[in-house]
């Protein structure tokens, strides 16, 4: 049951919604947990403190309509998790273990400069260069900095971005911010994925990984497979078909649909909590 009220929404017994999972999943960086219950949660400039109290959710915020889209409180999963229960013993163990995460939405271009740093990194240093990178270039809130603009990032020197953390990125980001003032960003929405991949492709710091990690959340395009070490493992361990590197996420999108970018984390979460499971206890 979902109540809504200007500050506040409220989620009683709300299927397939574990907040932790959702956010410490790998698909979001700025998050700050407070308490085992109590997370604050930052999205350009709009924040949330989202409590959970035995079966209650409460999103608390002055952007209720935001961050009901944002934690995507319209898609019921259900038919999904039944299509890839079907699969394996391994699929079913993984939702079972990550059944309360939901795909976020979020914008666009602050999901690009944030799995632009994401790469090769680690989520604790990349939630500290975002941190940074905000309190740097963000226009002050109540209650912190938020996502800087474009053109703020495009004005930035690579001096200063690595000052703050950034390292070889710093070129990354600039250079794709300086792209991204001369395209149309509403095109990436009204195209297939394919086409989207590709324009994506061609901005700096962005390879096929990060890309489609940015299809799948900011773009909510469900037909992606983002392939890093942990997915590797996971073809290796439990679909292995003999598909190089560069294959594996065409192989497991052909296996999965539109239903891919789901299991995708599903199995990613699943597989950093328990990889050292007997893969023959799961097929």
């Amino acid at each position: 049951m979902i109540t809504f009220y200007p500050n506040k929404i409220v989620l009683v017994d709300y299927p397939n919604f574990n907040v932790a999972d959702t956010l410490e999943c790998g698909q979001f960086f700025r998050y700050h947990k407070v308490s085992n219950n109590v997370y604050n949660v930052f999205s350009l400039d709009k924040f949330a403190q989202v409590t959970t109290t035995d079966n209650v959710i409460e999103i608390q915020t002055e952007d209720v309509e935001y961050f009901y889209n944002f934690f995507a409180l319209d898609v019921d999963y259900s038919p999904a998790i039944c299509r890839l229960q079907q699969h394996s013993k391994f699929i079913q163990s993984a939702i079972e273990y990550g059944k309360g995460i939901r795909l976020l939405r979020q914008d666009f271009v602050e999901t690009i400069f944030c799995f632009i740093i994401s790469a090769n990194n680690n989520i604790k240093r990349i939630q500290s260069i975002i941190e940074r990178l905000c309190a740097k270039y963000g226009a002050k809130t109540t209650n912190g900095y938020a996502f800087p603009t474009v053109d703020a990032l495009a004005n930035a020197t690579e001096n200063e971005l690595k000052q703050l953390g950034a390292g070889y990125r710093a070129s990354y980001i600039i250079n794709t911010a300086k792209a991204l003032q001369q395209m149309d960003l509403t095109t990436f929405f009204n195209q297939p994925t394919k086409s989207a991949r590709a324009q994506l492709l061609t901005l700096s710091g962005v390879g096929p990984k990060v890309a489609d990690c940015i299809l799948l959340f900011g773009l909510n395009k469900g037909d992606v497979f983002p392939v890093d070490t942990w997915i590797k493992k996971v073809y290796h361990n439990y679909f292995e078909m003999g598909h190089a590197d560069n294959q594996i996420a065409d192989y497991l999108v052909s296996l999965f649909g539109e239903d891919s970018g789901l299991c995708q984390q599903y199995l990613f979460y699943f597989e950093r909590k328990y990889r050292q499971i007997d893969s023959n206890s799961l097929q």
